[in-house]
């Protein structure tokens, strides 16, 4: 047997070793170091939460990469597919989404890698999916500054 067969054969031998305990493997992008963290909790309250603010708001540069952290609680209703809550970005002037910033979160933590919007203003991120009934307060103001 050659090196290489060996190899693919302890290779293959993991895999299913893997894959017969239960242990999941998670392949991550790399992160770009200089992207702006973001780390927000979409809890169980149907509200977003973000460490150290009574209040939350995401202020970001036109443009810049963004990492979103998020933790994800379950609320007391979900979508079939899983999802507990959404995140969408809304530009404030006409309610339009913001491309590439609609986003389905399921219990747990996840992170998405986004561009902030490049159009300075003011954005509302709101909740996509119908999480209980106070789904409506499940919102957020969202600042691209130049």
């Amino acid at each position: 047997m050659t090196r290489l067969a060996r190899i693919h054969r302890i290779f293959v031998l993991i895999m299913a070793a893997v894959a017969l305990s239960g242990i999941t493997l998670r392949a991550y992008a790399q992160t770009d170091a200089s992207a702006h963290l973001i780390e927000i909790t979409a809890d169980s309250d149907s509200r977003y939460k973000i460490v150290g603010q009574r209040v939350p708001e995401i202020t970001v540069k036109a443009g810049e990469p963004v990492l979103l952290r998020v933790t994800a609680k379950k609320a007391k209703s979900w979508n079939r597919d899983g999802s507990v809550h959404g995140f969408t970005l809304l530009r404030a002037k006409d309610r339009s989404k913001v491309d590439g910033w609609d986003l389905l979160f399921k219990p747990g933590r996840q992170e998405f890698q986004l561009t902030a919007p490049s159009e300075p203003g003011e954005y509302e991120a709101v909740c996509t999916v119908i999480c209980s009934e106070e789904h409506e307060g499940m919102h957020m103001k969202f600042t691209v500054v130049p």
